[in-house]
């Protein structure tokens, strides 16, 4: 989770112009940087996200990478929440299985996926996009 106003300047200079925040309280400093867009999706910790909350998070995403405009996601330490974001997004755009997607994740950050709801929502994800 970004922390101070350095954080936005240098995920700005990077190229990032959306912040994904799936905290359940918008992170401090967000408006510090009016070249950052945030998009809220309150999790609560160790939760999972809805499907509506999935969708949300890859429309996001989806127009952003239509404007070649990079995006960020985070939660508290990146592992539960990001992680299961991140894993059903490989599952539609890499046409994976929701048990490959974790495995990936898990293989780039270990750690990642931290509950076996998480894991639950990502298989069925992959099975409503099927």
């Amino acid at each position: 989770m970004p922390r101070h106003p350095g954080h936005y300047e240098y995920m700005h200079a990077a190229g990032i112009r959306h912040l994904v925040s799936l905290t359940e309280r918008n992170p401090p400093y967000h408006d510090t940087c009016p070249g950052i867009q945030l998009h809220h999706i309150g999790i609560a910790d160790f939760c999972a996200p809805s499907l509506d909350q999935i969708k949300r998070f890859l429309k996001v995403v989806e127009e952003a990478k239509t404007k070649g405009e990079g995006v960020a996601v985070h939660c508290l330490h990146g592992y539960g929440r990001t992680g299961t974001m991140l894993a059903c997004y490989l599952v539609k755009t890499k046409k994976v299985t929701g048990v490959d997607a974790i495995n990936e994740i898990r293989r780039l950050r270990p750690g990642s996926i931290e509950t076996s709801e998480q894991e639950k929502a990502i298989i069925q994800f992959h099975h409503h996009i099927k």
